[in-house]
C-alpha cells in the first residue's frame, strides 16, 4: 500500500511539473499554449477572440476550418459573420478582392475570412494590408 501511494504521489508531481512547465514555456497567445492546444482538440472552451488571434501563428490553422460546414464553424468559433456584418475595413478588403463573388464568412470579428463551396469551407484567408 505504501508503494502504491508513493507511485501515485510521484506521478502527480511529474504531471504538475510537466503541465506547469508547459504553461510557463508557452504563454498565450502562442499556438503551443496548453489552452489553445486543448481548444483545438475540443477539450477546452477558449474565448473565440483569443483563439482567432492565436491562429495567426498556428502553422496548421487550415485544419481547423477547411472541410468544415458553416454549422461546425459556428460551433467552434462562436459566430460567423457575413461581409455585411464586419467592420468597414474588412468589408472593403473583401469587396476589392478576388473573392468578392464567392460565398464567404468571417470568423467572428476577426480578420479571418472563410471561403465556401456550397456548405463546405475550402479556403482560409487572413485579411490584412489591403
Amino acid at each position: 500500500m505504501k508503494r502504491l501511494t508513493l507511485i501515485l504521489s510521484g506521478t502527480a508531481i511529474v504531471l504538475v511539473v510537466f503541465f506547469g512547465g508547459w504553461v510557463l514555456m508557452y504563454p498565450s497567445p502562442d499556438p503551443k499554449n496548453i489552452k489553445y492546444v486543448l481548444w483545438k482538440a475540443d477539450l477546452y472552451k477558449l474565448n473565440p477572440d483569443a483563439a482567432t488571434g492565436t491562429m495567426v501563428g498556428d502553422r496548421t490553422r487550415e485544419k481547423l476550418v477547411i472541410g468544415k460546414t458553416k454549422a461546425q464553424l459556428r460551433d467552434k468559433f462562436g459566430s460567423i459573420l457575413s461581409p455585411q456584418d464586419v467592420s468597414p475595413y474588412l468589408r472593403a478588403c473583401y469587396q476589392n478582392s478576388s473573392w468578392k463573388d464567392k460565398d464567404v464568412l468571417f470568423l467572428g470579428r476577426s480578420p479571418w475570412m472563410v471561403v465556401f463551396d456550397g456548405d463546405q469551407a475550402t479556403n482560409l484567408v487572413l485579411i490584412k494590408g489591403c
